[in-house]
């Protein structure tokens, strides 16, 4: 599934044809994704403009003039095309069809005053799209237990080590916990505890002292989930396996994997030498460096 930041890739793609440009039409080809889509979906945003497109968690925010925000999930499989009016379908650069998946799963098409037509294709159909009230946004049951973005001004040393502080948990489970921190995922946080030097079956609790202050482990896994998400945004995100970026691109982080995937394989940490291993926790493959991560 796509984390915050091939997300927040995608946002930044659709930003130039979404932001401040109408939906002329829409074209809606079946009920339902993996809800079924709001009554009326497409004649309630024909016509509408809109006015930013956010990202919050692992839901891209389409703010309507109208006072409702288009909420979107990709899921497994989801995934934007453009095509921009007068480009050349053929041309490097420009909309490739193949990057979308088949005809057959473009699910929503969106024609933009800006020129552009934006194809949401889904083969899986695990995405989703609804329509929120701008005012019951906060409370609304997607979002209103969501935890601080990991990027923001609240995830600090001090939030982390109070959220964690007694808990009996593994400090992955904790991290992936999205009432805690919003839009991390399995890839990051392995990548995030090995630049920290945390294991993974190290107890959430350890991130407090006595006071319940952020000890010297949440002063350095903080900054390092905001280098590693830093760095995978301006990478343009991993793509693994269904994940492309709005222009049929690749990200290309997975090059700069420290841990993730490579079980088996030395632990890039200098003068460490130990072999990253996989372990299973909660269902979830983990990927650490037992030697330097403890």
């Amino acid at each position: 599934m796509p984390e915050l930041p091939e997300v927040e890739t995608v946002r930044r793609g659709l930003e130039p044809v979404f932001a401040g440009a109408v939906f002329e039409h829409v074209e809606q080809r079946r009920p339902d994704l993996r809800f079924p889509l709001p009554d009326n979906f497409a004649a309630r945003l024909t016509g509408r403009r809109i006015e930013t497109l956010a990202r919050r968690a692992k839901y891209l925010l389409a703010r309507l003039d109208g006072g409702e925000v288009l909420a979107m999930h990709l899921g497994m499989s989801g995934r934007f095309t453009v095509e921009r009016a007068g480009e050349d379908a053929r041309k490097p650069g420009a909309f490739v069809h193949a990057a979308g998946g088949s005809q057959a799963h473009d699910h929503l098409v969106f024609t933009m005053s800006s020129g552009a037509i934006v194809r949401y294709n889904d083969a899986r159909r695990f995405g989703f799209m609804t329509l929120v009230a701008e005012e019951e946004m906060a409370s609304h049951k997607l979002f209103r237990d969501l935890g601080p973005e990991p990027l923001g001004n609240e995830m600090t040393p001090d939030y982390i080590a109070g959220v964690c502080r007694d808990k009996k948990t593994s400090l992955k489970a904790v991290l992936l916990d999205q009432h805690i921190v919003a839009g991390l995922g399995n890839i990051y946080v392995c990548e995030a505890l090995h630049r920290a030097a945390l294991s993974p079956r190290r107890l959430a609790g350890t991130l407090a002292g006595r006071s319940g202050k952020a000890n010297a482990r949440a002063e350095r896994l903080v900054p390092a989930i905001r280098a590693v998400l830093d760095e995978a945004i301006e990478a343009g995100g991993s793509s693994l396996r269904d994940y492309h970026a709005v222009d049929g691109s690749l990200g290309y982080f997975q090059h700069s994997f420290a841990v993730y995937g490579r079980s088996g394989l030395i632990c890039p940490r200098p003068a460490c030498g130990g072999g990253v291993k996989r372990i299973v926790q909660s269902g979830r493959s983990t990927f650490f460096c037992p030697r330097c991560q403890r």
